[in-house]
C-alpha cells in the first residue's frame, strides 16, 4: 500500500521559503507542497529593487523570476499569491487563511510546516503627509519608479544603511534631489568610523546633502522637519531606517520568540513547535563570534537556511552553521564590505581584540587601473582568531571580503592569511595579495615585531608629550599633514636620528608600510617606538565622520 503523500505548508515566498519549496520537491516528487504568499508575487529579486528604480534593471519582469504558474509548470507547487495565514495551530496542525482577493476563510491541515514571514519595515518615522516608501516589495519600487517622472524631485531618504546608500545611488541617476538622514555618527553602521568616513565623502561629493545625527521630526506640506531644528524640502520620502522580524503569527500561535525578537529556533531551523520551522529574516539565527542569537537579514543565509529545512523533511540530517554576517554594498562606484563583528561591537561586549589596517592596491602597481583598498582586520590576541574584516575600495573589495569570510568559517587564524596561495596575474592581484598582506601585518602585531598605535589613540598620546614623526616625502607632508609632526623622510632617518625628539615616539607614512620600516628600524636604535597603524590614510579617513 502507497503511503500517503505528506503536505508541507510553507507561509511567505522570495528567498527562504521558495528555496524549501523548490529543493523539497527536487528530494521529494510525491508530497503536496503549498505556498502562501501575501503579496502578489511570490519570486521576486528584492535586492534588485534598487537598481530597477535606477533604470540599471531595465525591465520590470526582470524582477520576477517566478510566478505561481511556472512554479507549477516545473516543479507542481501549489502557490497561492494574495492569501494571508492569519493562524496556526499547533497541536492540530492546521492553519487558517484568508484569501484577500474574495474575503474567503479556509482552514489547511499541515504534516510539516515551514515559516518564511521575513522582516517589516521599522516604521518608527513620525506619520507624515508626504508620499513614503520603503524599498522591499516591487509595488514600493513602483511607486518611487512613478514619483520619479519629474527631475529634480526633492526626496529624503531615511536611513544610512545598505538599502538607504543603494536608494541614494538610484535615486541621484534619476535627477531626484536626494538629503540622506541618518539617526547615527555616522553612515553604514556596522563599519567602524574610520571606515565609514569615504562612504560619507562619496555620497557627499555626488551632491548628496548628507545628515549624519539627526532624526526627521514631523514631515509637512513638501518639508521635513529635523531634530536639529533644521528644515529639508521633500515631496518624497523613501524609508530605509531598518526591519524588524515579522513574528505576529509565531507569536499568536504560541511559539518561543527569542531575546533579540525573532523566531527562537534551534540550529535546524526548528521552532518551539512540533513539525513548524521557521526561516529568514524573521528567525534569530546562531553567531559565530559572540556564540549568542542575532538578527542578521542576508538573503544567502535565506536561502541555505530554506534549503536545509527542506532537507531535514525529506529525512536528511543537517544543521545550521554559525552565521558571521558578510555583506557588501555599493555606492556611486565605491564598494563597502564587512564580515564578523566590528570594534565597536567587540568594545561593547568587552572582548580583546588587536586591529590591523592596511591599504594596499587592487592589483599590481604597475598595471594600470590599480585602485587603493582599505582593509581592516580584528583578530583575538590570545588565539589569533578572526573576528571581524572590513574593506572599502573602488576594485577588489568584494575578493578580499569573500577570502576573509572563507578563511573565517574555515578557523584559520590571522596570521595564517599570509600563507593562502591565491591567483595572480597583474590585472587581478598582486604576488603579495592584500589577503597576504592583512596576515603580514597581523602576525608582525600580535608578536610585536611591529609595535602599533590606532588612529584614536593618536591625539592622548600626543597630548601626553609622545613625539610624533611624519617619514614620508616633503612633497606628500606638505600635501597633507597630521597637527605636530615632524617630516623626516624615511631615507633620511637613520642620518637623522640625534634630530629626533626624546622619549616615546610615534611614527607614520601615508598607509603603513614605510612606517614598520622606521619602527622596525628605531626600535633596533634603542627607542621606544610605535607604528601608527594605517598610516595618515587612515587617520584622514576616521576625520570625514567628524
Amino acid at each position: 500500500m502507497n503511503a500517503v503523500p505528506r503536505t508541507v505548508v510553507i507561509v511567505g515566498g522570495v528567498a527562504g521559503g521558495m528555496s524549501a519549496a523548490a529543493r523539497l520537491r527536487r528530494l521529494d516528487e510525491s508530497a503536496n507542497i503549498i505556498v502562501f504568499e501575501r503579496g502578489p508575487e511570490v519570486s521576486y529579486a528584492n535586492c534588485g529593487l534598487p537598481y530597477y528604480v535606477g533604470g540599471v534593471i531595465e525591465e520590470r519582469e526582470s524582477l520576477l523570476l517566478q510566478t505561481p504558474a511556472s512554479l507549477y509548470s516545473r516543479f507542481r507547487l501549489d502557490v497561492r499569491v494574495r492569501h494571508d495565514v492569519v493562524e496556526i495551530d499547533p497541536a492540530g496542525k492546521t492553519i487558517e487563511v484568508v484569501d484577500l482577493e474574495s474575503g474567503t476563510r479556509s482552514v489547511q491541515h499541515y504534516d510539516h510546516l515551514v515559516l518564511a514571514t521575513g522582516a517589516r519595515p521599522r516604521r518608527d518615522e513620525p506619520t507624515s503627509d508626504v508620499a513614503t516608501r520603503s524599498l522591499r516589495t516591487v509595488a514600493d519600487a513602483d511607486a518611487i519608479d512613478a514619483a520619479l517622472s519629474r527631475t529634480g524631485l526633492p526626496v529624503v531618504v531615511v536611513g544610512g544603511g545598505y538599502t538607504g546608500l543603494e536608494a541614494v545611488e538610484n535615486l541621484v541617476a534619476r535627477g531626484a534631489k536626494v538629503t540622506l538622514v541618518q539617526r547615527g555618527s555616522q553612515l553604514l553602521s556596522p563599519l567602524d568610523e574610520e571606515m565609514a568616513g569615504p562612504i560619507a565623502a562619496e555620497v557627499s561629493a555626488h551632491g548628496v546633502d548628507v545628515r549624519l545625527g539627526v532624526e526627521v521630526v514631523s514631515a509637512r506640506s513638501g518639508a521635513v522637519q529635523l531634530s536639529d531644528g533644521s528644515s529639508v524640502a521633500a515631496e518624497f520620502i523613501v524609508d530605509a531606517s531598518g526591519v524588524v522580524p515579522e513574528v505576529a503569527l509565531a507569536e499568536g500561535a504560541g511559539l518561543r520568540i527569542g531575546s533579540t525578537g525573532g523566531i527562537w529556533v534551534d540550529d535546524s531551523c526548528r521552532t518551539s513547535a512540533p513539525h513548524v520551522f521557521a526561516v529568514g529574516d524573521g528567525v534569530e539565527k546562531n553567531e559565530l563570534i559572540g556564540g549568542e542569537a542575532a538578527l542578521i537579514t542576508m538573503a544567502g543565509l535565506a536561502n541555505r537556511h530554506g534549503r536545509m529545512v527542506a532537507d531535514l523533511i525529506a529525512g536528511r540530517e543537517e544543521t545550521a552553521r554559525p552565521a558571521i554576517g558578510t555583506g557588501i554594498v555599493q555606492v556611486f562606484g565605491l564598494a563597502a564590505a564587512k564580515v564578523g563583528w566590528s570594534e565597536k561591537q567587540l568594545r561593547a561586549a568587552g572582548r580583546e581584540f588587536y586591529t590591523v589596517h592596511v591599504h594596499p592596491g587592487s592589483h599590481a602597481g604597475y598595471y594600470p587601473g590599480a585602485e587603493v583598498l582599505s582593509l581592516k582586520l580584528l583578530a583575538d590576541p590570545t588565539s589569533d582568531q578572526i573576528l571581524g574584516a572590513q574593506a572599502v575600495g573602488r576594485d577588489g573589495v568584494d575578493k578580499r571580503i569573500d577570502v576573509t569570510a572563507t578563511a573565517m568559517q574555515a578557523g584559520m587564524t590571522a596570521a595564517a592569511l599570509a600563507h593562502l596561495e591565491l591567483a595572480y596575474a597583474p590585472q587581478f592581484g598582486s604576488a603579495k595579495d592584500a589577503v597576504n598582506i592583512l596576515g603580514y601585518v597581523a602576525e608582525n602585531t600580535r608578536t610585536a615585531t611591529t609595535p602599533t598605535m590606532q588612529w584614536h589613540e593618536l591625539a592622548a598620546a600626543q597630548k601626553a608629550g609622545v613625539g610624533l614623526i611624519d617619514v614620508r616625502s616633503p612633497a606628500e607632508f606638505d600635501a597633507g599633514s597630521i597637527p605636530g609632526a615632524v617630516n623626516v623622510p624615511l631615507d633620511e632617518l637613520r642620518d637623522r636620528l640625534d634630530e629626533l625628539p626624546s622619549g616615546a615616539l610615534v611614527v607614520h607614512c601615508q598607509v603603513g608600510l614605510r612606517g614598520h620600516v622606521a619602527t622596525r628600524l628605531l626600535l633596533q636604535h634603542g627607542r621606544a617606538v610605535q607604528n601608527l597603524d594605517g598610516g595618515y590614510r587612515t587617520w584622514r579617513d576616521a576625520a570625514l565622520t567628524n
